[in-house]
């Protein structure tokens, strides 16, 4: 069962990024329509000083001359309101300035006026002016565009000036190795003094968490040392007791436990050495391993665990198949997923089998686990809690093992039809 993918984040030189360059748009698109605003308010104060000028000029010479008559230019025409050859969009127009008026396809600016009772419309051509306005619209856009895009270059740069420290320090920390002494995180002279203080700290952690797992692993090694002259003692003192003669059949049976057990916590304190190792130092320990001919042998080790149940263990025909490992680590592992598999079954047979790349699978008759249990034993294995179904440390243990030396463990199974126990090794 794999975990829920994590959601993907957006960086922050994404964010930067997209921040600063909407900030520009917004900003050049205000800049753009306030001076469109502008224009149209400038451009219409132009026509209405100018139309207004004129008329009042063609007010006062009539008034002045009774016969005086409007000449017409290129630009600029004067007409009544009342002629009935009068334009379409003429008609009807009220007092004041309209402007964008087209007439025969070409644009007028019209300043409307009721003289004497009666309607003059001062008319000015802009349809140069207006196509000058158009290209010179373009040539804004075009320009905000080539700046925006230019700011948009900068914008990216400072980002990556600002962020790229900062992904530095990301990358490094995510290549620090828990089984590693003496690891740091260096940056450049360049990085803010925010950064330095960041890394200052994650150093001083990191110098301290080393000394903590040196003191585990002295401690660890320490005690499984410790704890090896006792069970020596004890193991070598019931292989004698169980040698002499005329022993009675109950003290025979509760001496080959007390032999059992001696040799589970030899086996167990021998994972806990292997754990205090350096990763390094315990694959120069490897050897060659046959699991074809390993396996017979731990199965055969773990049939009295059976005795007292309806239960068989079966093991499936092997093809030769042989891994560089540890041999005492590798008796230690299997032999614990198989007693866990064996403590968690009342009744039915338990299937071993190998498969390639150098993987040994257990199946196991037992009441199943639903895909919540599954996950809470993972939540538990990767928080170094209790791993097992009942407690104990062995599922815990090998879970450690596992990430101790690149193996794979895996836990699969539906409540009420069995476990699959898989472990790949390498």
């Amino acid at each position: 069962m794999s975990p829920t993918p994590p959601r993907r984040l957006r960086s922050l030189r994404s964010r930067i990024l997209l921040a600063l360059f909407g900030y520009v748009v917004l900003l050049s698109l205000v800049v753009i329509a306030q001076g469109n605003l502008v224009h149209e308010r400038a451009e219409r104060l132009v026509w209405r000083t100018m139309l207004n000028s004129e008329l009042d000029h063609v007010v006062e010479r009539r008034r002045d001359e009774p016969g005086y008559r409007w000449t017409d230019t290129n630009t600029m025409s004067l007409r009544d309101g009342s002629d009935p050859k009068l334009p379409a969009p003429l008609r009807a127009m009220g007092a004041g300035l309209h402007d964008d008026v087209e007439i025969d396809g070409r644009d007028y600016a019209v300043m409307a006026r009721r003289v004497d009772g009666r309607m003059l419309l001062l008319l000015l051509d802009v349809t140069d002016f207006e196509q000058r306005e158009v290209h010179t619209a373009v040539n804004v856009v075009s320009v905000a565009l080539g700046l925006i895009v230019l700011l948009g270059l900068i914008v990216a740069w400072m980002a990556n000036r600002l962020v790229g420290p900062l992904s530095r320090m990301a990358q490094q920390i995510g290549g620090l190795r828990p089984d590693l002494p003496a690891q740091r995180i260096d940056l450049r002279d360049s990085a803010s003094a925010e950064l330095h203080v960041i890394a200052d700290a994650l150093n001083d952690y990191l110098q301290r968490n080393a000394h903590f797992v040196e003191r585990e692993r002295a401690f660890i090694a320490t005690a499984s040392h410790e704890l090896r002259t006792p069970l020596a003692v004890i193991a070598g003192s019931t292989e004698i007791a169980l040698q002499q003669s005329g022993l009675p059949a109950p003290a025979q049976q509760q001496l080959g436990r007390i032999q059992r057990t001696t040799r589970d916590v030899e086996q167990l304190i021998s994972l806990l050495l292997v754990l205090a190792k350096d990763p390094a130092r315990l694959a120069r320990s490897s050897e060659p391993v046959a699991l074809d001919r390993l396996l017979p042998g731990i199965v055969d080790d773990h049939r009295y665990l059976t005795r007292d149940k309806a239960l068989s263990i079966t093991l499936a025909p092997m093809p030769p198949l042989e891994i560089t490992a540890p041999l005492p680590i590798v008796q230690a592992a299997i032999g614990n997923l198989l007693r866990n598999a064996i403590e968690h079954s009342d009744g039915g047979e338990i299937r071993i089998r190998v498969e390639a790349p150098a993987t040994v699978v257990i199946e196991d008759p037992g009441h199943g686990m639903s895909p919540e249990e599954i996950s809470a034993i993972y939540a538990r294995m990767a928080r170094g809690g209790e791993g097992d179904r009942g407690g104990g440390i062995g599922l815990e243990l090998i879970s450690r093992l596992c990430e101790h030396l690149g193996w794979r463990l895996s836990i699969a199974s539906n409540a009420g039809s069995g476990t699959t126990t898989t472990l790949t090794f390498g």
